[in-house]
């Protein structure tokens, strides 16, 4: 066994003749000390007694010391006059403007292939926040938008999401060029906020909290968890021939551009993104989304907000679902055709059979105004229409011109920015002034749009985020 004494590290002690405790240097130096002491003392006496005995001892003394107060005052200033320019305390940094932006692309799965993004995107000064990598298949992008050939593919690809803090005079067609420079296909880049820097599972989470809460929430959780796509909701195919009754994990389905998702309320949902292919694991979890929802049945959050009509007249805004559908009946029947034909663009029989559609939760969101008696009076929808939202109107003619709609359109647009809408429109006739006003009384930028004898009227609510293809 080795000896102990081989492991101690090496003495730093210093070497000297007085042995290993090394007093013998200790005292040769003490030594040395006093003898210069002394020596300083005597020839301090003598200088003094030879100037103090001569004719002007005394003035000789008082100036020698003021000289050497002199000395040591300019030697101080002269000192801080030359401190080293690093030793200065450094001033704060300028922090220029930043924004947020979320940046999504494809690129091969090859050694320096992310170096590469990084270094493209560090030339325009901007941070990588966070990352997230979703791998691909060989065959994932051989399909293109239409379901159609795209291009055979043999290399592995992988889906990077990024979210990135950028300059402000940095904007997304740059953005988007350097991401395409370093080898990035399918570039998203979408703007973001400080509610995205989580990581994916934190993200996951608080959208399932969301889903949790509101049944209604399921589509606007799809899409923060799939970035810019469209859902629409599709009706389930009808049995034929006696079959067995379809499982609801049967009408999942999944393809590099087009997600099917068996609707909890019936029927599929139907998720696309022709800018993007989806991975597995994205449709892995937005299947968990709604398995989540399905689990937990209809849920709808006992909202309300009191409105006051022009005249006086007390209302209440709530919430409404599908168990409303009778009440939404009775409105409609109390309705004229031509307020029906204003609704709905056109003369409708039976305006009923839509009512169950429109009041499901993944297609939209509905608000009802009621009165004081509990009975509405007037309905308004929010349809999710790919990106965008539609927003549409029915007020009984009895409550027409005293604000009713109003209050209806600005409750209904601000629960769209609050879902992470970022358009609402409204489609309209130009004889329905009445729309037109409610849309320009929003207080927001508003665009008009005449097309084909109806008008579009387009506004983004508060706070909504904009996107680049």
């Amino acid at each position: 066994m080795a000896d102990p004494q081989h492991l101690r590290p090496a003495s730093r002690r210093p070497s000297g003749h007085g042995g290993p405790s090394g007093h013998g240097g200790h005292w040769r130096r003490d030594l040395v000390e006093l003898a210069a002491l002394f020596t300083a003392v005597t020839v301090t006496d003598l200088a003094a007694k030879t100037i103090v005995g001569g004719p002007h001892g005394a003035g000789l003394l008082a100036a020698s010391a003021l000289v050497l107060v002199c000395t040591a005052g300019l030697h101080a200033w002269w000192s801080r006059r030359r401190v080293p320019a690093q030793e200065a305390p450094a001033a704060p940094p300028v922090v220029a403007d930043t924004a947020l932006w979320r940046l999504r692309t494809t690129v091969r799965e090859r050694p320096g292939a992310l170096a590469a993004l990084c270094t493209s995107l560090a030339g325009l000064r901007v941070d990588v926040l966070t990352l997230q990598t979703l791998p691909l298949g060989p065959g994932d992008l051989a399909a293109g938008p239409d379901g159609g050939a795209e291009r055979p593919e043999t290399a592995d690809h992988t889906v990077d999401e990024l979210l990135v803090r950028a300059p402000a005079t940095v904007d997304a067609p740059e953005l988007r060029r350097a991401v395409t420079a370093a080898g990035g296909r399918h570039v998203l880049v979408e703007e973001a906020d400080a509610h995205e820097l989580v990581d994916g599972t934190t993200r996951a989470l608080e959208l399932a909290v969301r889903i949790a809460h509101d049944s209604a929430e399921l589509p606007p959780a799809l899409r923060r968890l799939l970035g810019r796509c469209t859902i629409r909701a599709e009706a389930a195919a009808p049995a034929t021939g006696g079959a067995p009754p379809e499982r609801p994990g049967d009408r999942n389905a999944f393809t590099p551009r087009r997600l099917r998702l068996a609707d909890p309320s019936g029927g599929v949902l139907v998720v696309e993104r022709p800018h993007a292919p989806f991975t597995p694991g994205e449709y892995a979890r937005a299947r968990a989304l709604v398995a989540l929802d399905r689990r937990l049945g209809r849920r709808l959050p006992a909202e309300a907000w009191p409105a006051t009509a022009r005249d006086g007249g007390e209302l209440v805004l709530r919430r409404a679902d599908g168990r409303d559908l009778p009440a939404v009946r009775e409105l409609h029947a109390r309705c004229s055709r031509q307020t029906l034909a204003e609704r709905y663009h056109a003369p409708v029989a039976d305006p009923g059979r839509y009512l169950g559609g429109l009041l499901s939760p993944h297609v939209g969101r509905t608000v009802v105004a009621q009165d004081r008696s509990g009975r509405p009076v007037a309905v308004g929808h929010l349809l999710w229409d790919g990106e965008e939202t539609e927003v549409a109107l029915l007020v009984e003619d009895a409550w027409q011109g005293r604000g009713v709609g109003g209050a209806l359109l600005r409750r209904l647009v601000r629960i769209a920015g609050e879902s992470g809408c970022a358009v609402v429109y409204a489609v309209t006739s130009p004889a329905n002034v009445a729309m037109i006003a409610a849309m320009r009384g929003l207080g927001l930028p508003l665009t008009r749009e005449d097309r084909d004898g109806a008008v579009v009227l387009t506004v983004r609510p508060a706070g909504a985020r904009a996107s680049a293809p």
